[in-house]
């Protein structure tokens, strides 16, 4: 079959654009698919990173709540855990339930520079992921946390610092009342009894609270 004149110069011309961009097109076409590849393997190692994180808290949640009332909870195998949480799944939710697990056990261990070390960790990295927000509830547990570790260990001016440094929100009648601990070790007992009067007008009803105002002369 002839081909036309202009049949002839559309062929060409298609030849001319080829040239041209054929390689840009080509170029293009690689980066897509290898995107896409490298976006499928991104997900399904996210994937498997988080089943092995998952996996790994879980045992952490079986040493704490042993099945055996009568047993203890193991501290070395959860603080082994919480370690391998920190530091192979750093951005995961799990490594940081899991340091708080670690921090309590460390606390009950008496080891309380184990347990800030962790706490830091906590507030230090409360961002899991550019795109994931961090768990507010979780992060101002483990600065009230560190809070009293600081002040257990004898820095109460570095604990005031971390919890004025703060928005409390929900949990303001636990900061109230850690920051009148701080100023009744640093000898001010006007200001202590403010802040747990401020702790119960925030909806305290802690006995503890009670007695501290009531050893103060907080109470009428």
């Amino acid at each position: 079959m002839a081909i036309s004149a202009a049949e002839e110069e559309n062929i060409e011309a298609l030849r001319r654009w080829w040239d041209e961009n054929g390689k840009f097109l080509l170029l293009i076409v690689i980066v897509a698919a290898a995107g896409y590849g490298g976006w499928s393997f991104w997900q399904q190692s996210s994937a498997s990173g988080r089943a092995t994180a998952s996996d790994l808290y879980e045992e952490i949640l079986i040493a704490a709540q042993p099945l055996d009332v009568t047993q203890e909870p193991d501290a070395a195998v959860i603080v082994e855990l919480a370690d391998q949480l920190m530091e192979n799944h750093p951005g995961s939710i799990y490594a940081r339930y899991g340091a708080l697990f670690s921090a309590q056990q460390s606390v009950q261990q008496g080891d309380l520079a184990a347990a800030q070390e962790v706490l830091q960790w906590v507030v230090d990295n409360a961002q899991t992921s550019i795109i994931q927000r961090a768990d507010e509830g979780l992060v101002l547990t483990a600065t009230l946390r560190l809070g009293r570790v600081m002040l257990a260990r004898g820095d109460p001016d570095r604990a005031l610092l971390l919890v004025n440094s703060v928005d409390p929100r929900s949990f303001e009648p636990g900061f109230h009342e850690l920051r009148g601990d701080i100023y009744l070790v640093l000898d001010r007992p006007e200001d202590a009894r403010d802040s747990w009067l401020a702790a119960q007008d925030a909806g305290s009803v802690s006995d503890g609270l009670r007695m501290k105002l009531e050893n103060l002369g907080g109470l009428n």
